[in-house]
């Protein structure tokens, strides 16, 4: 791959990505909304040769042309907030699709699990899982996964890559793990969502990032789902032990469930959005890589105790360099 858009460039998932196609000699153009988040992106990585700011909307079908021309491949990263999902994700998604079919060249959209049904016995689910969503959300993606994969795109190719909850150095508030690693990480007290009790699995975004840009670069890839594994279920508590041990600190870590979350949703409406989605924690669904590791090759799976332990050393001297 010579040439590469992502959006969402800044945001968790798109600077995982971003890294990972730089590593490989891939030119990037690095696309969202913010120039001076884009600024601060291209000064983190030392300012690479191969990277290109694009500043523009990703709702506007001529501003990812624009960005686009040149490129073989989108990956989609871009993302709209819990509370705005149901009024945004589709045109966000048209958007973006009907740049790629002007173009004729392939997206890989990243994506969550929100369309699965909740999850039965069988376990690790591979994907042909049902999608049979009970959340309103669930049901917006769905949608978007039809979109995708509309018949009505005939110049274009894409794929759905889908990630379980997911952490890393480059991960934001915006995810669920992102705001507690960082608290954790600067020794304040901290927030985990859902039962601490339940084993769950999280991704770590730089090993999603291989697999993500492995797949991209096969034609055959194309016109499918693919899960995006992590390195099996860890219960939350042992998740954050090992945080906690790697930060120096011993801070407390509170669960927040519905009621908690339905109360500080007054303030923040974005956690209050996150209330049905809620069974996703109570009964989790395991990704299978099995079909990775059939067309691909092996899974890269980094320990937690690895990846935690990075992710809270990244975090702390990030701070030290701003602070500096």
């Amino acid at each position: 791959m010579h040439q590469a858009v992502v959006l969402g460039a800044t945001g968790g998932t798109g600077k995982a990505i971003v890294m990972e196609l730089l590593k490989r000699g891939t030119t990037v153009i690095a696309f969202g909304r913010s120039i001076s988040k884009l600024k601060q992106l291209s000064a983190e990585l030392d300012n690479p040769d191969h990277l290109q700011l694009h500043e523009g909307d990703v709702f506007r079908t001529e501003d990812v042309y624009r960005a686009a021309e040149g490129a073989e491949v989108i990956f989609h990263c871009a993302s709209v907030p819990y509370h705005e999902m149901e009024k945004k994700l589709l045109p966000m998604g048209m958007s973006v699709l009907s740049a790629a079919e002007r173009l004729g060249i392939r997206v890989v959209a990243v994506d969550g699990i929100y369309p699965y049904s909740p999850s039965r016995d069988q376990q690790p689910v591979d994907e042909n899982y049902p999608k049979q969503p009970i959340t309103r959300k669930g049901k917006v993606k769905l949608k978007f996964e039809q979109l995708v994969f509309d018949s009505r795109w005939s110049a274009m190719q894409a794929m759905i890559v889908r990630l379980p909850d997911y952490y890393g150095p480059t991960a934001n508030e915006a995810s669920y793990l992102g705001s507690t690693l960082k608290s954790i990480a600067f020794g304040q007290p901290a927030f985990f969502i859902g039962n601490k009790s339940v084993p769950r699995e999280y991704m770590y975004l730089p090993d999603a990032a291989v697999m993500i840009v492995e797949l991209a670069c096969r034609k055959q890839a194309y016109g499918q789902n693919w899960h995006i594994p992590s390195a099996g279920a860890i219960a939350g508590k042992e998740f954050i032990h090992i945080a906690q041990e790697a930060a120096g600190t011993s801070r407390p870590v509170i669960a927040m469930g519905k009621i908690t979350l339905s109360l500080t949703g007054i303030f923040q409406p974005v956690l209050k959005e996150i209330v049905e989605m809620l069974y996703l924690t109570r009964q989790p669904l395991i990704l299978s890589g099995a079909k990775y590791e059939h067309y691909i090759g092996e899974v890269p799976t980094t320990p937690y105790e690895t990846g935690i332990k990075n992710t809270i050393q990244c975090l702390q001297n990030n701070k030290k360099n701003q602070v500096v």
